[in-house]
């Protein structure tokens, strides 16, 4: 893929490793229903008020290749 094409596919995601739990249970509550499915309650835990996504899942053990698919389930739920 060239740079142009990821950088376009990159900027249309709405939800990145980087942002916030509190952030991604606010705006994006149907990104929740696959956290749900993946084993991790994120609307009770008080970690989602200062970690990131990513931060959030490692914790949780998952590998960062099963993150990466997390975050574009997530992605194309919202979508």
């Amino acid at each position: 893929m060239k740079k142009e094409e990821l950088n376009r596919k990159e900027s249309t995601k709405k939800i990145f490793g980087e942002m916030m739990i509190g952030d991604l249970l606010m705006k994006y509550p149907k990104a929740v229903e696959i956290l749900m499915d993946e084993g991790i309650g994120c609307m009770g835990c008080g970690g989602a008020a200062f970690e990131t996504i990513e931060q959030g899942l490692a914790a949780h053990g998952k590998s960062k290749e099963k993150i990466n698919d997390i975050i574009e389930r997530m992605n194309k739920a919202v979508s």
